[in-house]
């Protein structure tokens, strides 16, 4: 017998966007289960077509002014996830990892409407576009309302990667020469900063699958390697190994990371290793 073809497209839909597809579909559970949040989530979700225009109306929501309204805001970061679909698919790679690392998100749709960590890192991207087409006043506008009102201050300048949590998020702040690459989370009050005034590349560089704990302070134009965990509270001064952990004030190396993927298994502990 032939499928109807409402099916057969929806079935062409979740081949093609899988997280899209499940986002919609818990989207309509909880308009069964809390008939009260109906028309928020079918404007901010159901009645749109594709992932990139729910998160744009969804951003400009959060950040909208009367100074520069919502539909204005709108109208940018669609222009932004229009022109480069590697921003679309950042988005994506950022949900799945929040549902894989953190243990208070078990839906895709919650990233989406309400985690400020995963707003501000979305917000950072379309950012970050505009700050690469010469547009820096506006590129810092919107940073300094994501600052405001998400309490995440992510420089337009920094280049963030793919697969990024940053979990409950408040506090965080990532320099304008800063690089966190694919695959890292990082917790509350983490800083990214430089160790002065003076201009040029002064940021640290947070290579793949690193673990940065609450609080952690790192400073300068130094690198944290590959894999690494740097643990809560610790500032850090000096390059970090790949695949080692440091800790402390001033941070030193206290053993390795305790396995492959720091930044998935969000493991705190401090395992004591000799590591000569």
């Amino acid at each position: 017998m032939t499928q109807p073809v409402t099916r057969v497209r929806a079935q062409v839909l979740d081949s093609c966007d899988p997280v899209w597809s499940r986002i919609t579909a818990e989207a309509e559970e909880v308009v069964s289960r809390e008939p009260e949040l109906s028309s928020f989530v079918f404007t901010t979700v159901l009645n749109h077509n594709k992932l990139e225009d729910a998160i744009s109306l969804r951003l400009a929501q959060l950040l909208g002014t009367a100074d520069v309204g919502a539909l204005q805001l709108r109208t940018v970061f669609c222009e932004a996830l229009e022109a480069d679909s590697d921003i679309g698919a950042a988005i994506r790679a950022d949900i799945v990892a929040i549902n894989d690392r953190d243990p208070a998100c078990h839906r895709y749709l919650a990233p989406v409407l309400y985690f400020k960590g995963f707003h501000a890192v979305q917000t950072s991207r379309i950012t970050n576009w505009l700050w690469r087409q010469g547009r820096q006043d506006f590129a810092t506008y919107i940073q300094s309302r994501a600052s405001a009102g998400f309490g995440v201050d992510i420089h337009p300048g920094a280049s963030v990667g793919r697969g990024i949590m940053i979990d409950h998020a408040t506090g965080v702040v990532i320099g304008e020469t800063a690089v966190v690459e694919d695959d890292v989370s990082i917790l509350h009050g983490v800083t990214l900063g430089g160790t002065g005034k003076e201009g040029g590349d002064r940021h640290p560089k947070v290579r793949r699958g690193v673990l940065l704990g609450a609080g952690a302070i790192i400073l300068g134009n130094i690198e944290v390697g590959e894999c690494a965990k740097v643990a809560s509270g610790s500032v850090v001064l000096h390059d970090v190994p790949a695949n080692r952990t440091v800790a402390g004030v001033p941070a030193k190396v206290v053993g390795y990371s305790g396995c492959d993927e720091p930044a998935r298994k969000m493991d705190h502990m401090i395992e004591e290793t000799n590591t000569d």
